[in-house]
């Protein structure tokens, strides 16, 4: 019972499951920041014309979509 902690999970288990969380924290981060400014903030949405901030959000959107599917490449990619 030496190689496994305190909660009866071996390494493995452990590692797995700390790779599980990370990743649904920071889609879930992600998700509530992009949804948030979004629809809260009405960047999304495009009324009579394409705006500036239209634009910015949009770019910024999908810069930080590929930040977070890297993200989940390197995290699920390496080894524990």
């Amino acid at each position: 019972m030496d190689e496994y902690d305190e909660s009866g999970m071996g390494p493995e288990v452990t590692g797995y499951f700390r790779k599980i969380m990370n990743s649904f924290g920071a889609g879930l981060l992600w998700l509530i920041v992009m949804g948030t400014a979004g629809f809260f903030f009405k960047l999304a949405i495009i009324r009579d014309a394409v705006r500036w901030y239209n634009l910015v959000f949009y770019n910024v959107f999908l810069l930080t979509l590929s930040a977070l599917i890297l993200y989940f490449y390197k995290t699920w990619r390496k080894k524990d």
